[in-house]
């Protein structure tokens, strides 16, 4: 036996053999674990972390998240809401739980302030919408988090066997459009994932399409390269349901100089502009709104998309409209289907900006609760309403759960009421009424100028509070309901018979317009001697707001699909607008339609415009009196001067809008009627009648000789300009197309080509038959008129593409020209001095045109 020594010796031995193998064993064990799970089937979206333990490790993995509190220091001031916005040393980074990936996000980017001097088409102002986008955070491999930009253009909803739901949605697999690495994890994340942290400092920073303008907004504005050392965020606050980005921008602008008729080609220079801009991300509701369709024949903003399950055979394009979603409580469901009116779930409740002066707030309110008699025709009470914002720190303008009628200090004369809605379903989310200071400047000129002659309060340019807390009021109402979602209703003054609107009893019972959604401002065609009061001069809410709310926002819970609303509807607007034309809608894009035309009133524009024209001649020798303020200068009665020329060339314009006009009624199958037909050869001839005897009859009663002393104001210059657009205007080449092609349709039952030339010939050009002297005035208009003809004849340039000569366009000018250069022929000798170079100079310039060879 081994003696006890050697046995310790042999005892160890075995125990450090046996410590070998099992360390050998652990190495093996492990390494095939480690290769089984490399084996595995990873989650890819699963962040990737080759060992957890490196997450400890001073200074995290080399590449790769890090601990949290390296990234999110100590230094980080955040801000809380709809996820977590940390700033860290100028660096932005947004923390993203996991249940909001995959969740779609709204961005709208609006212009906060606005570059100086830079102004596109209806674009470049404070507020101004600039783009808008459908995001989600998608998590990927490799660490990495995505923004992907969602289209709702093209829809399939329908996912049977028979159905293109699928086909769609392969069609259309929706654009990474940025990419981040994944800086951290929140606390917990290595089992759990809470949410992931990434810096969007450098893409905040630089030029994108999903958060700052889309390029057809910069199109419009001419902004090429961003100038990244002159832009950089200025803020960024989160909220509950959103967080608002505001960033400064400064952009290189193209500025393009024309040549002359004769001089170089067109060049550009370069210069920078700088905008501050904002961009709200909403989350989106994640029970969307059962949506309901627009309808051409009620005036509502909308969606548009295109539908592949509408129509079995081809694409239908289909629109949803704007609306906030207005429900019944639970309990009062069954009330609300017995006809009970009933509050909603969720109050549309509108804040007054807390800047706002104080003694317009009970205005700005009144403005808005005038909506709740229209919300009681679709069943709901008290569901709008106005409140001041409350005195809370917390309380913020830009919080997405705060609709705000906001009060900017600015020299803009206007308001404006955008929204931002679910492309989904079109539910209104929030919406920010833009009002600016200066608006009560051009609420004065136009109530001077349109009511001064029939109310005595509008005779001063300092109007008392309670008469401009009123004209606050109607034009708050008119923004509000652009923010309900209803649309301009420009037709809406043309169902009123003009001689209702000086009948006192019913204009003031009934309003001078069925709807505060036109552009009709005051009742012009009140006359003195009528004693009509505010109630029949100023614009409310109508006949036509009351019947487009209930049509928007009844509750329809018996209908499970905007599709099996579409009969309901379309039965019921047929017969609600047969019974009452008053609710007719037009849009104020009928550019052929004199019915649907801004600024206007009731169904005659001449006979409507002659009593303007009475008023205006009333105003006019009071103006310098009416204006004046002491110790100040003669600006006031050069504003109202210049005013009131333009309020006249509004009339001139009304009436001008019927020749050549075509009448645009939407129409369904079921409904019988012309859709389009052209203006009535009376009312055409009687247009004609009066622009001949009201515009190209001199307006020598424009012409104040003490106005102009001590204004400086030419009024000839300005209504010759009035005169020479409308001749532009009526000797139009599509203008006169639209009369041959009616002719050839309609024949002797049209207002001709012939009948427009011959009315045009005879007004403008009456002293030839007697032989008469032809002053300044006339001499400038028969100048423009023949210019206007010889265009007619010639080719088409790049300037002009439309090409009279393939059409009887030519033909028609050119056989008047030839029977005016007669005429002239035949009056010239008769005449002397000036009226005789004049004719001498027209001849000779129609001569030069006949014979030009083209």
């Amino acid at each position: 036996m081994p003696a006890p020594a050697e046995l310790s010796k042999t005892n160890n031995k075995t125990k450090n053999m046996k410590n070998t193998i099992m360390t050998v064993l652990g190495i093996f064990f492990l390494s095939s674990y480690i290769f089984a799970q490399e084996q595995k089937p990873q989650n890819p979206l699963a962040p990737v972390i080759a060992n957890p333990n490196a997450m400890n490790r001073p200074g995290g993995p080399l590449n790769g998240p890090k601990p949290y509190s390296q990234v999110i220091t100590a230094k980080a001031k955040t801000d809380s809401g709809l996820f977590k916005v940390h700033n860290v040393e100028d660096r932005y980074y947004f923390e993203i739980p996991d249940s909001l990936l995959g969740r779609e996000i709204l961005v709208v980017n609006r212009i906060s302030k606005a570059a100086a001097d830079n102004r596109g088409f209806a674009i470049g102002y404070s507020g101004d919408f600039i783009g808008e986008n459908v995001i989600s955070f998608e998590k990927g491999p490799a660490n990495k988090l995505y923004i992907k930009s969602i289209s709702y253009n093209e829809r399939a909803s329908d996912s049977t066997e028979h159905g293109l739901y699928k086909s769609v949605k392969n069609s259309n697999l929706q654009p990474l459009v940025a990419s981040f690495d994944i800086k951290a994890f929140a606390p917990d994340s290595l089992t759990k994932h809470p949410g992931t942290v990434i810096d969007l400092t450098d893409y905040l920073n630089g030029d994108n399409d999903i958060f700052f303008f889309g390029s057809a907004a910069k199109r419009s504005l001419s902004l090429t390269a961003q100038l990244t050392d002159r832009s950089y965020i200025k803020e960024i606050k989160a909220f509950p349901l959103n967080v608002e980005i505001r960033t400064l921008k400064t952009y290189s602008k193209s500025y393009s100089s024309s040549p002359g008729p004769n001089g170089p080609p067109t060049t550009s220079t370069m210069a920078p502009v700088t905008y501050e801009l904002n961009s709200s991300m909403v989350l989106l509701p994640s029970i969307p709104m059962k949506p309901r369709f627009a309808d051409q024949r009620v005036g509502y903003f909308s969606s548009k998309y295109a539908d592949f399950d509408g129509n079995p055979q081809g694409i239908s394009e289909r629109s949803l409209i704007t609306r906030w979603r207005l429900e019944p409580r639970p309990e009062d469901v069954e009330k609300y289907k017995r006809g009970e009116l009933v509050e909603p779930k969720k109050q549309i409740i509108y804040y007054i900006d807390p800047a706002t002066p104080k003694k317009w707030i009970p205005y700005l309110i009144q403005g808005v609760n005038d909506w709740q008699i229209a919300f009681e025709k679709a069943g709901f009470k008290n569901a709008i309403v106005a409140k001041e914002a409350p005195k809370d720190p917390t309380w913020s303008i830009d919080d997405a759960r705060h609709n705000v009628i906001v009060y900017k200090p600015s020299t803009v004369a206007n308001a404006s009421g955008p929204h931002i809605h679910d492309p989904r379903t079109g539910e209104i989310l929030e919406t920010h009424i833009n009002w600016y200071h200066n608006i009560m400047q051009l609420l004065r000129n136009w109530y001077f100028i349109q009511a001064s002659a029939v109310d005595p309060e509008a005779r001063k340019m300092k109007f008392d509070d309670k008469l401009m807390g009123e004209l606050i009021r109607f034009v708050s109402s008119h923004e509000v309901g652009h923010t309900l979602g209803l649309a301009h209703n420009f037709i809406s003054s043309s169902t009123v018979p003009v001689e209702n609107l000086r009948n006192k009893q019913w204009v003031e019972k009934n309003g001078h317009t069925p709807s505060i959604m036109d552009y009709a401002r005051f009742n012009y065609v009140a006359q003195p001697e009528d004693n009509i009061n505010h109630k029949g001069i100023f614009p409310r809410i109508g006949a036509y707001d009351l019947w487009a709310i209930e049509w928007g926002y009844k509750w329809l819970p018996q209908y499970k699909t905007p599709d099996a609303e579409a009969n309901y509807s379309n039965q019921q607007i047929i017969r609600r607008i047969t019974a009452d034309p008053h609710l007719r809608f037009g849009s104020e894009n009928a550019l052929y339609d004199p019915r649907s035309q801004s600024e206007d009133l009731g169904d005659n524009a001449m006979l409507a415009s002659s009593y303007g024209i009475k008023n205006l001649k009333r105003i006019l020798p009071n103006i310098l009196k009416w204006s004046g303020e002491p110790a100040q200068g003669e600006q006031n009665a050069r504003l109202m001067y210049t005013e009131l020329i333009g309020q006249y060339g509004r009339y001139i314009g009304h009436v001008s809008k019927n020749i050549g006009g075509v009448y645009n009624s939407y129409k369904t199958y079921e409904e019988t009627g012309a859709a389009y037909e052209p203006v009535p050869v009376g009312t055409q001839k009687e247009a004609m009648n009066f622009l001949n005897s009201q515009l190209f009859t001199t307006p020598d009663w424009l012409i104040n000789k003490e106005l102009i002393g001590r204004t400086g104001i030419i009024a000839p210059e300005l209504f010759q300009n009035i005169q020479k657009n409308t001749l532009a205007g009526l000797m139009n080449p599509p203008l006169i197309s639209r009369l041959l092609s009616y002719e050839a349709i309609n024949g002797g039952q049209s207002y001709t080509a012939e009948n427009l030339f011959r009315d045009l010939q005879t007004g403008i050009w009456t002293e030839l038959a007697t032989n008469s002297n032809i002053d300044l005035y006339r001499r400038n208009l028969q100048k423009a008129y023949i210019d206007n003809l010889i265009k007619l004849i010639a080719p088409s340039t790049a300037l002009r593409p439309y090409d009279p000569m393939i059409t009887d366009v030519s033909s028609i000018s050119r056989a008047y020209l030839q029977q005016l250069a007669v005429q002239i022929n035949k009056a010239v000798a008769a005449t002397t001095g000036m009226t005789n170079y004049h004719l001498q100079d027209m001849l000779a310039r129609i001569n030069s045109a006949l014979n030009t060879k083209s």
